[in-house]
């Protein structure tokens, strides 16, 4: 007589299972992005003007957006409806500002970013600490963090880097489209199908000894390095000396798509040795071409899974940074899908379990934070490095640098 309620108690767990979908999960963890370049579009659209600014509508449908013809994918009803629970907003200036104003351009993106978080109090929060994210998330906010985007945005002084860092940034990425004088970045690698890079022109393919500096200080300060749009040469030099774990905030998978904002295998076996997260972009020449599908990306999060393991893993989209996105992940609303197909299975790999999705979503990215702050702790008693980057350095990427940095010549002879 007991046998039918013992068979309804043991069939109820895998109805409960059966019913899950994958994207459950981000109601447990944050989804954390590693790169959203809605503060750009602020700059250019907004000229980083708020009062009339609204996040909490739906940007689509925003006259002053659409003539702008601004690549808009961010609003706060998206980021709702696609279970966003953390995010890098990227503090960028463009490359023309290096040598001249960059350092005064990214303070103002700092300060947009800041006052757009201020702004909406019921739904995002300041974060500066990986033991910030968790409370936040429970709150129902969105975990809000800040990244400059290029190391041209410290002209070269570990000054700048530390007063960032006082203002709230936690990552940086050190180089974008443009080399600086002590790194160089992945236009250097000039892959025949994607550049026409000239060998010849070339100057240096990883980081000076200055630029061991900059990743040490970085390290001492409890900033996180990012190396997406570095040289492959500077990947490698990075992983080689940073004491704390790195990410690659918006990058892909090499091996499928070769394009040289994406990472080789080698370099992919080094983050794992490192303890880093390639947080994967989304941008479609990056994962396929200008008809990729949310199942190309699902191909790149499969493979670094399959090679280097799951702990290594998150996500970097590039939302409001690039032109054309995948179909099926259109916008900031779309991410629910991946973890849905992760947790389904497909043609050649096994179904994501929760612990895994959870780790992909955000727990890894939370370990890196942790981890470059464990680095912090143990380096606190270490010199702050105050060496100004040695005068020739400077003078040979630019000679036309005494234009903007007029004080140049004060470095002339320092040792």
């Amino acid at each position: 007589m007991f046998a039918p309620i013992l068979l309804i108690i043991t069939l109820i767990p895998l109805f409960n299972c059966q019913s899950r979908k994958g994207s459950d999960i981000l109601n447990e963890v944050p989804l954390i992005d590693g790169h959203n370049d809605l503060p750009y579009n602020l700059y250019r659209v907004e000229h980083n003007k708020l009062k009339n600014f609204k996040f909490n509508s739906d940007l689509r449908i925003n006259k002053k957006w659409i003539d702008s013809k601004a690549d808009t994918y961010t609003d706060l009803p998206r980021l709702r409806q696609g279970k966003v629970g953390g995010q890098f907003w990227v503090a960028f200036v463009d490359c023309d500002s290096n040598y001249c104003d960059a350092v005064e351009r990214t303070i103002d993106q700092i300060d947009v970013i800041k006052r757009l978080i201020n702004r909406y109090p019921q739904d995002l929060a300041f974060v500066t600490s990986s033991n910030q994210i968790m409370p936040a998330f429970r709150s129902g906010r969105i975990t809000s963090m800040i990244q400059i985007e290029g190391g041209h945005s410290i002209d070269s002084r570990l000054s700048a880097l530390r007063l960032f860092y006082e203002l709230g940034v936690r990552a940086m990425t050190l180089t974008h489209n443009c080399n600086t004088p002590w790194a160089d970045n992945n236009l250097m690698d000039g892959v025949k199908e994607n550049f026409t890079m000239n060998p010849s022109a070339r100057k240096k393919t990883g980081l000076t000894k200055w630029g061991y500096n900059v990743v040490k200080e970085m390290n001492r300060l409890g900033m996180i390095v990012d190396i997406s749009h570095v040289s492959e040469h500077v990947m490698t030099d990075v992983l080689r000396i940073s004491k704390a774990p790195v990410i690659f905030s918006h990058s892909s998978v090499f091996n499928i798509v070769r394009h040289t904002r994406n990472v080789k295998d080698y370099v992919l076996q080094m983050l794992k040795r490192n303890r880093g997260v390639i947080m994967i972009n989304f941008s479609a020449p990056f994962v396929s071409n200008q008809n990729a599908t949310i199942h190309d990306v699902i191909k790149h999060i499969n493979y670094v899974k399959n090679l280097i393991g799951v702990d290594h893993i998150g996500i970097g989209a590039d939302y409001d940074g690039v032109a054309v996105m995948p179909k099926g992940l259109e916008d900031v609303s779309k991410y629910p899908a991946i973890f849905d197909i992760l947790a389904q299975g497909g043609n050649g790999w096994k179904p994501w379990n929760a612990e895994q999705l959870k780790k992909l979503a955000g727990l890894n990215f939370i370990r890196v934070f942790n981890e470059v702050e464990q680095v912090r702790e143990r380096m606190k008693n270490v010199d702050i490095l105050d060496d100004p980057i040695p005068y020739e350095d400077v003078m040979k990427d630019n000679p036309d640098v005494k234009k903007c940095r007029i004080d140049i010549d004060h470095y002339k002879n320092v040792q």
